[in-house]
């Protein structure tokens, strides 16, 4: 199957210029839902704008090394196009979502960048190791890990949550990112950086996805906690805590009825693209952040504050 790569590009210019614009509020997308998770990012409809035509990179990260889990699609992709446009090189562990994987790869080596996919289960500490073997193989360092990869499913009541789901949502959620940062962290150094992905929910409490939730809230404490016991080597320990941005997460996880509403609550009153997090992820990665560690960022369009 061929591809049109141009399309971030003409994505990003039409919701730049006409955007999906109703009464109350700005929508990402109409109804839609997928039957799986993860999400396949190349059947959504709009496709995510996951770069910025106009970023251009001035090699903040230069020569560095990133290991992006979830890079595939979603905030992952825009993390991945980012950290290559500011020259550095990418591994991208997924897990089974082929097509997304291999378009990004494409995209970057487009971009004059490098990049290594490895398929295979965040929650088996094996694969764990073999990312930290296939990375140092390859590029012979690791700089910057991207915690990302997750699961998300809506449930109404804590009763609709069975012992599978929940098993499984801790296991690549909180058991994924454990193995692989204990794994990565004997080849960090002075300068180099963690950054894990919490939520917005986490920060209200949405009623409909408590076991995410309570992965993401645990999230917040491993990167405080950690973040201390690293300081003195000036290891950076961040998190993100982004609010509705469309990716595959979304309709993997919403009745589509829901789908038209994400963001409405926020300030802003919209939800957002991928692009619009990439610098975020670039700032924790560089040394723009020097002074910054054990802190989460929110990036949600106001809607939570404080």
């Amino acid at each position: 199957m061929d591809y049109d790569y141009s399309f971030g590009n003409q994505f990003y210019n039409y919701y730049k210029e006409v955007g999906l614009q109703t009464k109350e509020y700005q929508i990402l997308a109409p109804e839609q839902e997928q039957p799986r998770q993860p999400g396949l990012e190349y059947v959504m409809n709009p496709r995510p704008i996951f770069d910025n035509p106009n970023y251009c990179g001035s090699g903040k990260l230069k020569d560095k090394v990133a290991i992006i889990t979830g890079g595939d699609s979603g905030l992952g992709r825009a993390a991945a196009i980012a950290f290559v446009k500011e020259g550095a090189k990418v591994v991208i562990p997924y897990y089974d979502e082929h097509v997304d994987a291999e378009e990004t790869k494409k995209y970057i080596e487009n971009l004059g960048g490098e990049c290594i996919l490895l398929s295979g289960d965040i929650s088996d500490k094996r694969f764990c190791q073999k990312i930290v073997d296939e990375t140092l193989a390859r590029f012979g360092k690791i700089n910057i890990l991207v915690n990302n990869a997750g699961v998300q499913y809506q449930a109404d009541s804590l009763e609709q949550i069975c012992d599978e789901q929940f098993d499984w949502t801790m296991k690549v959620n909180i058991y994924g990112m454990f193995y692989l940062t204990r794994a990565v962290l004997p080849h960090l150094h002075s300068g180099d950086s963690i950054i894990n992905l919490s939520s917005v929910t986490t920060f209200y409490g949405d009623p409909q996805l408590i076991d995410y939730v309570t992965t993401k809230g645990a999230i917040v404490g491993f990167t405080r906690a950690l973040a201390r016991n690293l300081a003195l080597k000036n290891i950076r320990v961040n998190a993100i805590a982004p609010g509705f941005f469309w990716t595959p997460l979304q309709p993997a996880c919403w009745v589509k009825e829901k789908i038209p509403s994400l963001g409405s609550n926020a300030a802003m009153a919209r939800g957002a693209m991928p692009y619009e997090l990439a610098p975020t992820f670039v700032f924790l990665a560089s040394d723009d952040s020097s002074y910054v560690t054990g802190q989460v960022l929110h990036n949600n369009g106001g809607e939570v504050m404080g």
